[in-house]
């Protein structure tokens, strides 16, 4: 109960951070994202909010590895894949041109379903239908997950 409740708070947590901050809002993603300002001025808030990401993460992670396991998650287990393969980096290609394209990516994209803007609806659904597929061709390719 106490992982459920932790996930819900910061799940609360990361959701309004990305409201406050516009990362909802496919425009200012996408400006962000235009730094030749093709379809409008460049909008270079979102520098913050990655950089503080950033920060937070990389302190987050060094009290995290003092522990001898999380507070909220005793299952826990730190990733061991070390190597930059082709699934990587076809994976992050998709992330990147989904996210120029729509404007979105995942965490955002379930914090403005809440809006049930059609197209934040039809990213949610392409992306449940995207990783459907990919489940069921890792297991026809015996490849797992």
């Amino acid at each position: 109960m106490t992982t459920l409740i932790s996930a819900l708070l910061m799940g609360l947590l990361f959701g309004a951070g990305l409201l406050i901050s516009g990362m909802t809002d496919p425009a200012n993603v996408k400006g962000f994202l235009d730094i030749g300002g093709i379809t409008g001025p460049w909008r270079p808030q979102l520098m913050a909010v990655l950089g503080a990401g950033v920060v937070v993460t990389w302190a987050v992670y060094a009290l995290a590895r003092r522990l001898k396991q999380p507070i909220a998650a005793p299952t826990f287990e730190w990733p061991s894949a070390t190597q930059i393969d082709r699934p990587l980096l076809a994976g992050a290609a998709l992330f990147g041109a989904g996210w120029a394209l729509a404007g979105y990516c995942p965490g955002p994209a379930l914090v403005a379903l809440g809006e049930l803007t059609p197209a934040a609806v039809a990213f949610v659904a392409a992306m449940a239908a995207g990783n459907m597929l990919h489940r069921l061709l890792a297991r026809i390719g015996g490849t797992g997950d």
